[in-house]
């Protein structure tokens, strides 16, 4: 993804704007980045603690599922789901209603681990939202939320993605 949109013929003294794209993946870089830090001594990488916040939300999910919701290939989330069960972070479970779906639900080391990534988290969000006011903070939340909806439901074939 380029950082400016092409332009023809001369250089502009007055280049066009990035995309918006381009804007939100430097932003995601950003975050992965800090998140990463602060909670590398924690013994988590933020792929994982975005897993494991999304089963604390919303347990009882196959791994499929959970890769859809953390948008990660099935793949890359069984692997990771292999590593949070033997950490003990995570437990799985027979699916009552289809046998051969295992559930995957946080455990309570696992729910321990997320209160300590809280406040290590809720310090990235706030320094992120610092410079906005509360109008602006629900705008760009409901923004945010808007695109992922739209673009959410292209990744996953046409249908609505449900808001977690």
């Amino acid at each position: 993804m380029t950082a400016d949109r092409p332009t023809t013929g001369a250089p502009s003294r007055n280049p066009e704007p990035p995309l918006t794209l381009y804007l939100v993946k430097r932003l995601e870089l950003v975050v992965r980045a800090l998140l990463d830090d602060a909670l590398r001594p924690l013994g988590v990488t933020t792929l994982q603690y975005t897993a494991l916040s999304v089963l604390q939300r919303r347990g009882g999910l196959s791994s499929a599922q959970l890769a859809r919701r953390s948008f990660l290939r099935p793949q890359t989330m069984h692997e990771m789901v292999l590593t949070l069960e033997r950490r003990g972070l995570i437990s799985r479970e027979r699916d009552p209603r289809n046998r051969r779906v295992l559930l995957a639900n946080l455990t309570d080391e696992g729910e321990a681990l997320l209160a300590r990534c809280e406040p290590l988290v809720l310090e990235l969000e706030e320094r992120l939202l610092s410079q906005l006011g509360p109008s602006e903070r629900r705008v760009f939340r409901d923004s945010l939320e808007r695109g992922i909806s739209v673009l959410g439901a292209l990744a996953h074939g046409g249908g609505t993605e449900s808001r977690d």
